[in-house]
């Protein structure tokens, strides 16, 4: 049968996909429209996995958080090339992704029929690479932030100890600062103690395998003691949260930061727990 431009123009309304990709699936299935939405998804499958070997390095971040900000969540979607990720129907799908992460479901599971479209659309390798979910526990705030466009995204969770503290305004703006502590300095833990002993011996070795070198020998054994501890201590202070320079007072450490504020509120506070997602790393 005869496929008219009007067909054509309504598939495209319904799908997004090139005229092209619409006259053709019209074409196959005889102008049936639900057949023909059918046979996209599916050509968009078909694509994606002829294009597997192509690297997924460029797309998005994105940060949904419920209405009372008890919970947030970050979805990351990764696509060929930046042109696709600048996209409208990228960058909502994206997003649509980090509500369903908040909601606690499975992002291609839920939505599977739009990510069979969003691969039929770009022509591209679409991956769905991951999410993380947070909900508040116990009295706090949480905190989300996306940076430099969706290259990168944080979450943060600051716990305290009364009700009035959590709803203070003084608070989040702490949670916010932290947030922005941990996007620019790529912290991999909150406190020198949460770092497993290997990762410390094994910069232990690096170090001083260096000296050695640097020295043509190691200094004594008990001399050695002190180094040690010297070297473990640097090490944290580049890979610890709370012992990093804080970014907006080099002055003072994260932790120190993070007292004042509690002392002026009149409360303890404690980073919980951070996350720290950057495309494609």
């Amino acid at each position: 049968m005869a496929i008219t431009i009007q067909q054509i123009k309504e598939l495209r309304e319904a799908t997004a996909a090139g005229m092209g990709a619409c006259k053709e699936a019209l074409a196959a299935t005889n102008g049936n429209m639900e057949e023909a939405v059918k046979y996209l998804r599916e050509k968009g499958l078909a694509v994606a996995a002829k294009r597997v070997d192509k690297e997924s390095k460029q797309g998005i971040i994105a940060l949904a958080e419920a209405a009372d900000k008890k919970s947030m969540a970050l979805a990351e979607v990764n696509c060929e090339t930046d042109f696709v990720a600048k996209t409208d129907a990228f960058i909502k799908f994206v997003d649509d992704a980090a509500k369903v992460a908040l909601e606690g479901k499975d992002i291609e599971q839920t939505l599977n029929d739009d990510y069979k479209m969003l691969l039929t659309k770009t022509g591209e390798n679409v991956k769905i690479r991951r999410a993380e979910r947070y909900v508040l526990e116990g009295e706090g705030v949480l905190s989300g932030y996306i940076h430099m466009g969706g290259k990168i995204g944080v979450l943060v969770e600051i716990g305290c100890t009364k009700p009035e503290t959590a709803s203070n305004p003084a608070l989040a703006e702490a949670a916010h600062m932290i947030c922005l502590q941990v996007a620019a300095n790529a912290p991999k833990y909150v406190n020198p103690e949460d770092v497993p002993q290997a990762e410390i011996d094994a910069e232990l070795e690096i170090k001083l395998n260096a000296l050695k070198e640097q020295k043509g020998k190691l200094p004594p054994e008990q001399a050695l003691v002190g180094i040690k501890k010297g070297m473990a201590a640097k090490f944290c202070t580049q890979i610890c949260l709370t012992k990093q320079d804080y970014v907006a007072d080099g002055d003072v450490t994260v932790e120190k930061y993070l007292d004042g504020v509690a002392k002026n509120l009149g409360d303890t506070l404690t980073i919980k727990r951070f996350t720290r997602l950057q495309l494609g790393a």
